[in-house]
This record gives C-alpha cells, structure tokens and sequence, in this order.
C-alpha cells in the first residue's frame, strides 16, 4: 500500500492589481525622489550650476524609477519561475500516483486471476479425487462379489483382484487385510474340493506383504484370525503387529520361523497340528494359554522378550525350546508335556512357574541359566529329570513335585540351597541330588525330600 503523500498547496496566478501598485509605488518613488533632487538643484546660485544639477536630477529620478521597474520586473520573473517549478512538480506527483494506482489495480487483478486459478485447481483437484475415490470404490465393491462367488476360481480371481488394489492404494490395505481375515474366520463351505486351495492363497496374500525386506511390505497391517481354520499357515520372516489367532485351528504344518511379533501375540486356545517357532523375536507377551499341539513344536532360538505365557496348554508330541531366551516372567502352569521336551541351554531373565505341570516323559534342562526365581512346585516328572550343569541364580523351589524315574542335578550351581519340601521321587540308584538335599525313604519304592 501507497502512502499518502502530503497535500500540496493550490497553484495561484498574481493578481492585475498588485502589478498595478507596484508601478504607482516605482512611479511614486520615482517622483519623490525627483522631486527631492529638483528642490535641492534649484537652490543653487549658477544657473549654470542650477541647469546641471536639474539634468542630474532627472537622470536619477528616472534611474530609480527604472530600478523599481526592474526590481519588479525580477520579481515577476521569479514568481514565473516558481509557478513552473511547482506545476512540474504537481506534474509528476499525478504521474507517480496514476502510475502508483495502475500498479495496484494491476496487482489486484494478478492476485483476483490467481485466486481464481487456486479455486479453478482445487475444484479439479476435489473432481479428480471423486473419481478416483469412485472407481476405487467399484472396484473394491466387484472385489468382494468376486469373493463371494460360488465358484472357487472366481473367489481366486477375487483374491487377486484385492491384492493388486491393496499394493496400488495403500491406503485401503487395512481394510483390505480386514476382508481377507473375515473370509478366513468364515466357515468353509461344504463340498467344496477346492476351498483349501481358495484359504491357502489368502493365506499367502496376508503373509507376502508381511515380510519386512520384500518390496511388497504392507507395514502396520494387523491380523485378527480369531477362530480362522488355517491349512499349512506359513509366517516365515514376517513381521506381525499385535496379532490375533485366539481359537484359531491350524491344521498341517504351521511356521512362524524368524518372524518378528510387535506388541502381542494371542494364540490362545489354539489348535496345531506341527508348528515351528524357531527363531522367533517378540517383543511384547506371547500368550499360548490353553493352546494344544498334536503334533511336533518347536521353539529353539526363539527370543520371548516381552514375556511368554503357556498356561494349562498341551503339547502332544516332542517339544523344544533349545537355547530359547525369555526376557520377562514366564509361565507354564498346568501345561502338559505328553512327549520329551527339552530346554537346553535356554535361558530364563526372569522368574519361571512350572507349577502343577506335567512332564510325560523326559524333561531336560541341561546347562539351563535361571537368572530369576524357578518354581516347579506341584510339577510331575513322568520320566527322566535332567538339570545337569543348570544355574540357579535365585530361589529354586521343587516342594511337593513328583519325580518318577532317575533325576540329574550334577555339576548344578545353586545360589542358595533349593527348597523341596516333601517332594518325592522313585527309588533309583541313578540320581544326583543337588549337595545337601536330604532325603528319607518312605517305602522300597518312594524317597522323600525334605528340607533342612
């Protein structure tokens, strides 16, 4: 914005009568002084002398009047001169303001076009948008049909179908990994041959953009399984977010080896058939509570950073959790062991409560470090009892559990003597006792162990 400039005063012309008064007063003075040196030249005593000082006389009269003349006429001259000095002046002040209000109508109408031009993109913009929001729509919408189709080759298409919208539109893959799950929790439809081929490749689609280091990664998709029948679920190297598969029924061969768990991993109530954990990294609380595995598990190198719980579960078959890392509180109350299981040289950073667990055949924690207090109270060990070379950094407590063959706590290191507290064990010359453990026989076929 321009700023005001200050008023200028109004240009006027001298007036007629002033150039009038200033002739009578040149004349006048003219004549006054005339008059003045006549007066004086006629008191001289020579006419000669008289004559002289009249012409004198005169020829100053008439210079003054001349000089007046002159003095007024200069006078005029400057006021000439000033009247154009501050017409040009007025002159280019109206030129810079008319030049002033042409650039800010210019500006204006530069500022209204581009306004105008914004709102003119922002309406194509919005356009495009509903187009675009329009024909994602339709085909998510012919997605889902194709979902539902009765054909399994259409439902194929379907998958497919949604797997290149989720990879095109990252914004609608949670939703998309939604569907995918709810077609999952979904009953299998009977009579269909080819439904596990269907369930498989969604499978697939759900765990290809889950691996971290493949150029399909869809990062912070959440998998909610709940219930879902999976056939030979496959999680290798995925990385899964707060993942739920509580009640879920994996059937075949199911791998979650060298994934990542973020945040919480639920699969309780779950059923496997063979399933791998090798390698795992979790970072928040494993929960298998009252899981049940027919078949092999495995668990070794896994890292349960967050903590694992696996209450009152079941596992039917040979177990391991070889060199395994447990970061926080780990439980496996009344959890079943039908098989061998073993945990050699895992370790434990924080307490264990094996309480009222039942080990169905041999149970083996060689070279096992429990850095936080172990509790095995209640627990049944159907066969071989293994802690050779295990340390015991904390209380170890074995009170009121059952060892029904040879137990082994040789070359164990305890920190404090462990407690035992009317536990028993078979009668067999192979046990090796941790050092000072007293121990009393009941009958020829029970001993009794009894603290000090």
């Amino acid at each position: 914005m321009v700023a005001d400039e200050p008023p200028e005063r109004q240009l006027r012309v001298m007036p007629w009568w002033l150039v009038l008064v200033g002739l009578l007063v040149a004349a006048a003075l003219g004549w006054l002084v005339l008059d003045l040196l006549l007066t004086e030249a006629d008191r001289a005593g020579q006419p000669d002398t008289r004559a002289t000082l009249r012409i004198d006389a005169i020829r100053t009269g008439l210079t003054v009047v001349a000089g007046t003349g002159g003095g007024l006429a200069l006078l005029l001259a400057a006021r000439r001169q000033w009247i154009a000095e501050r017409a040009q002046r007025h002159q280019e002040s109206v030129a810079a303001r008319d030049q002033a209000h042409r650039d800010r109508v210019q500006a204006h109408a530069e500022a209204v076009a581009e306004a105008a031009q914004r709102q003119q993109d922002r309406h194509s913009g919005a356009a495009e948008h509903d187009a675009a929001e329009r024909r994602l729509t339709e085909l998510y919408t012919r997605a889902v049909e194709l979902l539902g189709n009765d054909s399994a080759a259409v439902r194929l298409g379907g998958l497919h179908a949604l797997e290149r919208l989720g990879q095109d539109n990252p914004g609608q893959r949670p939703t998309i990994t939604a569907v995918l799950c709810a077609y999952l929790r979904m009953p299998a439809p009977h009579g269909e041959p080819r439904e596990s081929e269907v369930r498989r490749t969604a499978q697939s689609v759900l765990t290809r953009h889950l691996r971290a280091d493949d150029a399909a990664h869809w990062p912070e998709v959440v998998l909610d399984l709940t219930g879902a029948a999976l056939v030979d679920f496959d999680a290798t190297g995925c990385t899964l977010a707060d993942a739920t598969f509580t009640a879920a029924a994996f059937t075949g061969t199911t791998t979650f080896a060298g994934a990542t768990a973020r945040g919480r991993l639920l699969l309780g109530a779950t059923t496997f058939a063979d399933v791998t954990f090798d390698g795992l990294a979790a970072d928040g609380e494993v929960l298998l509570d009252g899981a049940r595995v027919g078949g092999v598990a495995s668990f070794d190198g896994a890292a349960f950073t967050g903590g694992l719980s696996c209450r009152r579960s079941t596992f039917a078959d040979l177990t391991s959790f070889r060199r395994t890392t447990f970061g926080q509180p780990t439980s496996f109350d009344a959890t079943r062991f039908e098989d061998a299981a073993t945990f050699q040289e895992a370790v434990f950073d924080a307490a264990l409560s094996m309480e009222h667990t039942e080990f169905g055949r041999s149970a083996t924690f060689h070279s096992v470090r429990f850095r936080g207090m172990a509790l095995f109270r209640w627990t049944l060990f159907g066969a071989e009892a293994l802690f050779d070379r295990a340390r015991f950094t904390d209380a170890a407590n074995f009170g009121r559990s059952r060892f029904h063959r040879m137990t082994s706590f040789r070359d164990a290191e305890f920190s404090r003597p462990p407690q035992v507290d009317q536990a028993r064990a078979v009668v067999d010359p192979g046990h090796r006792w941790p050092a000072g453990t007293v121990v009393e026989r009941l009958d020829d076929e029970w001993l009794l162990l009894v603290d000090r």
